[in-house]
């Protein structure tokens, strides 16, 4: 018997299948989908086998045995394995890469570690009690407390510290050593059995309901503070009464936290969580209890949507606007599309979930391609915030470079009033330019074209693209003299500047820089829930989806950061941004308040926002789309040439366009090449190619075609992104 078998190593020669015999001691287990263990060269590596045959047809090579299998209780299933050649046509990517990037890395082809469960050691005694009493046994003083502890029931090995008497009764066989394992992630408590819908929610999972065993996408637009998780989990009841599973994605790790609580409090250990901040154990354990059908609900970010989840009958996006479900490193695919895949596979509904759909979401359920389902009301006795523009330009004469005189006051009021304060500034560090007033001398990555941002808690300056850092000092490598400040404005300074006007308060800042050690997501968000913080200042991760009932006002800080990106996606992202983060202000009976400072007032988005218009924005948006040939009038392919040598990537740039222009359909419109928006990153050039098209047969051709003459180019490498969010 043979074995066609994938191996791990991606580049594009050798994105293919080698034939491996199989070894008499392997033919009864070897089967499709297997990870196994193969000699390639003078190497031994990992590889998926991907056809079993009796026969082998004649190859240029000599043919090999299979070494082992690495794990023969883990395989990729069929809908996975075709799952992987979608995204690799869907993205232009390597075969292999798909599947690297469908399991956590636990489980990747380059790691051969069998099981992370944890072992846990238990003590118990070898026999009755009452044998143990009628036996004179010669024992020490802590030898009996030990056994007068054991005859209560067995207890952790590790909660009795004493191992010299531990091993002489082992010895004499008086106690023995049991081991188990569990899971690393546990939790089997149930709190809550859910509230009764409002007749709007009842209404909307009545529609929802309509679709089930359909694959049929649902959008469903509700404003902040509806209750739509709610409905989410009166779905996935009815899910788990049919034994039918679900997968929940939802865009930040940050979100994450208050979601998995409420899921574990509704479903206790019928839930499985999966996100990159779990450890390669974690999500080994939590791939196992999804493989094993121990669990119903499956509750992650976007790499959950390759879990290899048994009976699916539901997909769930959260937030399904957020730019956090596009991929941008290779492969570069899109959790939606994945999900679409899915959803055909299966036959089951995809649920989109927004306050502010994305465009095309909402273009879609506008024109009857997906359904459309509206919550238009909070729940409760809540309100949509009341929200106040503040032009920064007077401010900035009275010298309130960074808090306006009514968000000062404002902050003031609410914290006398014993509720809390939510910041928004999405530009962490200190601050974000560093220069010598003597000479004009500012401090840049030198391998990237970008200015270095301030960081004062470790006084260094940071590059954000390639972590380059150097210590900053107050004397200028230029000149010599002791001429450098900081301008900008960061999450760092905000917090320093809440320290000098609120010091009585407690002020905790939320952002990569807070974050970044495991579990700091959880404790921040523990802790305002617990009103142990006042005030919270942080970046876009505190925006979406977090609920605290005592954050009753939202501050701003500038408006203008998102809207001056040079993106087409800059005042829809904008829009969103400010609403969602709008959207944690008075979510319970206090009534919230948001204060948006911007140096232009006037702004149309800016207006639609404190107006809580979406549907206004969407037109406004819509029509700019229309007249300037962007999604979702148009579909986008953006291709970027790099090299380390600016006149190769040039050269070859053009090369590139001159050929797309030559071959793609007439009706499409090809850009550029012009340099990237971050034209140098970590030494490398970056030129850009945008095109725009409707209908184009020809076009998948080119880019494969484009794809492959740049595999044999050694200085120059290529990067196509299919319907990009960024260019």
């Amino acid at each position: 018997m043979y074995a066609d078998v994938l191996i791990q190593y991606g580049t594009k020669e050798l994105d293919r299948t080698f034939t491996y015999r199989i070894p008499e001691n392997l033919r009864d287990i070897i089967d499709v989908g297997m990870k196994v263990y193969v000699p390639f060269a003078s190497n031994k590596i990992n590889g998926f086998v991907l056809k079993i045959h009796e026969h082998m047809d004649e190859v240029d090579y000599e043919i090999k045995d299979i070494i082992d299998v690495i794990n023969k209780d883990f395989k990729l299933n069929k809908e996975l394995l075709e799952l992987g050649h979608y995204i690799k046509e869907k993205t232009l990517c390597t075969l292999i890469s798909a599947y690297q990037t469908m399991l956590p890395s636990s489980l990747k082809v380059n790691n051969s570690k069998e099981s992370y469960s944890l072992i846990i050691k238990y003590l118990s005694l070898a026999c009755n009690p009452d044998e143990l009493d009628s036996k004179e046994l010669q024992l020490t003083k802590r030898q009996k407390e030990i056994i007068d502890i054991l005859k209560k029931g067995r207890v952790l090995k590790k909660d009795i510290k004493s191992p010299g008497p531990i091993k002489k009764l082992l010895e004499l066989n008086l106690i023995k050593e049991e081991s188990e394992m569990v899971y690393r992630l546990h939790n089997e408590e149930k709190k809550e059995s859910g509230y009764t819908l409002t007749e709007d929610q009842t209404r909307v999972y009545e529609e929802i309901k309509e679709e089930y065993h359909h694959d049929k996408t649902i959008l469903l637009h509700g404003v902040t503070g509806s209750g739509k998780t709610e409905v989410y989990m009166r779905l996935c009841e009815d899910m788990i009464k049919e034994n039918k599973s679900v997968i929940m994605l939802v865009p930040e790790i940050s979100l994450t936290t208050q979601i998995v609580r409420r899921f574990y409090n509704r479903f206790g250990d019928d839930v499985a969580i999966f996100h990159s901040s779990l450890s390669d154990g974690e999500k080994y354990d939590e791939y196992k209890k999804i493989m094993n059908k121990e669990i119903h609900i499956v509750v992650g970010t976007r790499s959950a949507i390759f879990t290899p989840v048994k009976d699916l009958d539901l997909i769930i996006i959260d937030e399904e606007h957020s730019s956090t479900y596009k991929q941008e490193n290779n492969p570069r695919y899109h959790a939606l599309d994945m999900a679409t895949f899915r959803s055909k596979y299966h036959k089951c509904p995809i649920l989109l979930g927004s306050a502010t759909p994305s465009l095309e979401s909402m273009a879609r359920a506008l024109k009857g391609v997906y359904k459309y389902v509206e919550l238009k009301k909070r729940i409760g006795t809540s309100t949509m915030p009341h929200i106040e523009i503040i032009d920064m330009v007077p401010e900035f004469k009275k010298r309130n470079m960074i808090l306006s005189d009514t968000l000062k006051e404002k902050i003031m009021q609410t914290l006398e009033r014993k509720e809390q304060v939510m910041l928004l500034l999405n530009r962490r560090g200190f601050s974000t330019i560093v220069t010598c007033q003597c000479c004009g001398f500012t401090y840049k990555c030198p391998h990237c074209d970008i200015s270095l941002t301030y960081h004062k808690t470790s006084n260094s300056l940071r590059c954000h693209y390639c972590g380059y850092t150097v210590i900053r000092s107050d004397t200028c490598p230029e000149c010599g003299e002791e001429g450098i400040r900081s301008y900008g404005l960061g999450t760092e300074k905000v917090e320093e500047l809440l320290h000098e006007l609120y010091p009585s308060y407690r002020i905790q800042r939320m952002d990569a820089d807070t974050t970044s050690r495991k579990g700091e997501h959880e404790r921040i968000i523990k802790d305002i829930e617990d009103e142990k913080i006042d005030i919270i200042i942080g970046t876009q991760m505190i925006s979406k989806g977090l609920d605290f009932p005592k954050v009753t006002l939202v501050g701003i800080i500038n408006a203008d950061e998102s809207l001056n990106i040079p993106d087409f996606r800059s005042g829809e992202n904008t829009f969103n941004l400010l609403s969602q983060v709008s959207g944690r202000a008075g979510r319970s009976k206090y009534p919230g308040e948001v204060i948006i400072q911007t140096f232009n007032p006037d702004n149309k988005t800016l207006l639609y926002v404190a107006k809580n218009d979406y549907m206004s924005n969407y037109l406004y948006e819509m029509n700019i789309r229309k007249l300037l040939k962007y999604p979702p009038y148009y579909y986008l392919v953006s291709i970027k040439v790099t090299s380390k040598n600016y006149e190769l990537a040039s050269k070859e740039s053009v090369k590139v366009a001159n050929y797309l222009r030559n071959h793609i359909d007439i009706s499409s419109i090809c850009l550029g090449p012009t340099t990237a928006a971050m034209f140098r990153i970590n030494n490398i050039y970056r030129f850009q190619i945008i095109i725009k098209y409707r209908h184009d047969d020809k076009l998948m051709n080119c880019l494969k075609d484009i794809d492959q003459e740049f595999l044999s180019k050694k200085n120059v490498n290529i990067e196509i992104d299919i319907d990009p969010l960024r260019i």
